[in-house]
């Protein structure tokens, strides 16, 4: 695994971690807020995929290595942009796999600017104005705690302007390639009728997981890692 980083066309530097293992398909591994690409879990799940395919995991902007102030989706679209182009120049087909704002960004990406071969949204709200974050819940605050990483809380730096977001319920319907949804029942950060709602509104190839037990995001990796990996090995697997 090396460190990369790449420039957006509005002149911020994205970091991502490139596991190159010889495979000519990448997963791109998009986390979301508060979540880094150095962060455990997603070093876990990235060593997990490069069995079947490389894998790219980046920092969206105000996160970890990278520069800039997170805009909680209204500006990393360009993060995305400078990845994808640069998977683009490297590999025969790219996949996007993204958690809770990852997620929404992975489907703004897919319905605006395609450059996807499939699409896994895990934990994608439908409406950031409409996200619950219920912290004080234990199903959030737990989860929350037993992933501490003082290193990753002291390097998220949002943004203090408000900038327009588009609704990723509004756009859905543009995405042409074929689209993997998940969520978690007892999620209480972005409740599953998020994606239930996404998932019905998508007109592309789709298909829905409710993992009955599962949280949010990338919570249903560490708690059934066999079963969220086979499900989307066989999601990116299905030609």
């Amino acid at each position: 695994m090396k460190e990369v980083f790449v420039d957006t066309e509005d002149g911020v530097k994205i970091a991502f971690n490139l596991y190159k293992c010889g495979h000519d398909e990448v997963v791109i591994i998009c986390p979301g807020w508060y979540m880094t690409k150095d962060s455990s879990a997603f070093l876990s799940l990235a060593e997990k995929i490069t069995v079947k395919y490389d894998v790219i995991s980046m920092d969206f902007r105000g996160h970890g290595k990278s520069s800039g102030f997170f805009t909680f989706t209204s500006k990393e679209i360009f993060d995305l942009d400078a990845v994808v182009n640069y998977a683009k120049e490297n590999y025969k087909k790219i996949y996007l796999m993204g958690f809770s704002l990852g997620g929404a960004m992975v489907l703004i990406y897919g319905a605006i600017r395609g450059g996807a071969d499939k699409i896994i949204a895990v934990s994608a709200p439908s409406d950031f104005y409409k996200i619950e974050n219920r912290m004080w819940h234990p199903n959030a605050w737990i989860p929350t705690f037993k992933k501490f990483e003082p290193k990753r809380w002291i390097s998220i730096r949002p943004s203090l302007i408000i900038h327009k977001k588009i609704k990723p319920a509004d756009i859905v319907e543009q995405i042409n390639v074929p689209t993997l949804f998940v969520a978690g029942k007892k999620d209480v950060t972005v409740c599953p009728w998020h994606t239930e709602l996404l998932y019905k509104k998508a007109k592309c190839e789709k298909k829905f997981e409710l993992f009955e037990n599962g949280i949010h995001a990338e919570d249903l990796f560490l708690s059934e890692p066999d079963r969220f990996l086979n499900l989307c090995f066989d999601w990116l697997d299905n030609r």
